[in-house]
């Protein structure tokens, strides 16, 4: 009987990626860890030439103070009897200041934007020009040419090469990531425009592949009308074109631990741009579209069962495929985590072969921030259902969960508790899955 459920199991969870690459939609491309780095290794290669720079500035001054009197004696000249027109201490302020601005945008704040560069650059050319315009360094010593025409120099490479190579190869590498949305998908719409009674289960048949907008031309069910509507949908696009590559690269996963009572393994991989993912793979015993109802068309009603979240509330159904929603999930680390709340996109599709639920953090004004939780910001990630093709009685079940709690939290105790957290709603829903088929019995 095991070596029956783990050939299932193998052939459910290799089904979803053979089938995307053999469809070209989704190429397999296995990243080293240079290519799965938080920061991007060209983002690297800025912040050490930032670096630099003010490495290379401060050397210069301090071997300008050598060469007209002592280092002590120089540095109370220009620094404690400070001289616009006579003073090299400003340039070294200016470098130390391009240094703190750029690292602090760019590799703590991890900015996507050229705004603060143009600051730094503005101000370091505007004061360059008024330093050689006013000051009589000119006629001391070669540095009074030297110091001024390099910090001008670097300061526009530095320019130069954030706007034409740093930004312009993320964007690349972000596009070479996300499949291309405009591909048409086997895609259907699965939300009910209505809410589900209770014991209800609505499941559409599939209708031929087709985009959005020829569902919309034709009047097929609800549609997104307004801009914040489209923005919703297209996140909901994004979040679901991350879970399909993800589960397309399944050999990058790496494994981090298991439940060995049930088998559920938990795995984690890189994202580029998102970061951590946590990853729980289990094999269920019950059909697919039991979890399916259970877990992705009713999320409101999970927190009947499900211990791990305190509340759900669809907050809008935006189209057939796409519903915003506000979740505020349980303490966690025996407390030590305390509830954090979230307002997601959420965007369902049902394939042949799988059911796929995949949502990211939004913005709604139905739920503004609130004083009695933490906002968490949860990245690309959802449920994947895929179907056993030689047992309809099994079905792989994956929770793919990339989340930022925020607060000040060591990164060490948010990976722990959300692998516990992963195990725990797994407990719980197979529990949910035994009352069920004891009632239906």
């Amino acid at each position: 009987m095991k070596s029956g459920l783990e050939h299932s199991e193998w052939k459910s969870s290799s089904l979803f990626a053979s089938r995307t690459r053999a469809s070209g939609l989704l190429p397999h491309r296995s990243q080293g860890d240079g290519g799965r780095a938080t920061i991007s290794a060209v983002r690297r290669t800025f912040c050490l030439f930032v670096t630099f720079d003010l490495l290379f500035i401060s050397l210069l001054w301090i071997i300008e103070l050598n060469t007209t009197d002592s280092l002590l004696k120089s540095l109370q000249n220009e620094v404690v009897h400070y001289d616009f027109r006579t003073s090299f201490f400003d340039v070294f302020l200016l470098a130390a200041f391009r240094f703190l601005f750029l690292q602090l945008g760019y590799a703590a704040l991890r900015l996507r934007h050229w705004w603060v560069i143009a600051i730094t650059t503005l101000v370091t050319t505007a004061f360059l020009i008024a330093k050689v315009s006013t000051s009589t360094l000119l006629f001391h010593n070669a540095f009074g040419y030297l110091l001024p025409i390099t910090s001008f120099v670097v300061t526009w490479l530095e320019t130069w090469f954030l706007d034409f190579k740093v930004l312009p190869q993320e964007a690349e590498e972000e596009r070479a990531y996300l499949p291309d949305l405009s591909t048409s998908y086997e895609h259907v719409p699965v939300l009910h425009p209505r809410s589900i009674s209770e014991g209800q289960f609505y499941s559409p048949p599939e209708s031929p592949a087709g985009s959005d907008e020829e569902q919309d031309e034709e009047g097929l069910g609800r549609r997104a009308v307004t801009v914040q509507d489209k923005e919703f949908v297209r996140l909901g696009r994004e979040a679901m074109a991350v879970v399909e590559r993800i589960l397309a690269q399944e050999d990058s996963w790496k494994f981090e631990k298991s439940n060995q009572v049930q088998g559920d393994a938990v795995y984690s991989m890189e994202i580029p741009f998102y970061g951590k993912t946590f990853i729980i793979k289990a094999l269920l015993q019950c059909p697919a579209e039991l979890v399916y109802q259970e877990v992705i068309l009713q999320p409101e009603k999970m927190v009947q069962w499900n211990k791990t979240i305190l509340a759900c509330q669809i907050l809008q159904r935006v189209d057939d495929n796409t519903m915003v929603s506000y979740d505020v999930s349980a303490g966690a680390a025996g407390g030590v985590v305390a509830p954090r709340d979230f307002v997601n996109v959420r965007r369902v599709e049902r394939r042949h072969d799988c059911y796929l639920s995949a949502g990211m953090a939004a913005v709604h004004g139905a739920r503004p921030l609130q004083d009695c939780y933490v906002r968490g910001e949860n990245g690309p990630g959802g449920f994947v259902l895929l179907k056993c093709s030689t047992n309809p009685s099994l079905c792989t079940f994956i929770w793919i969960l990339n989340t930022d709690l925020k607060g000040r939290l060591p990164r060490y105790l948010i990976h722990q508790s959300l692998a516990a957290t992963m195990f725990e709603f797994m407990s719980h829903l197979r529990q949910r899955i035994c009352e069920l088929q004891a009632t239906h019995c």
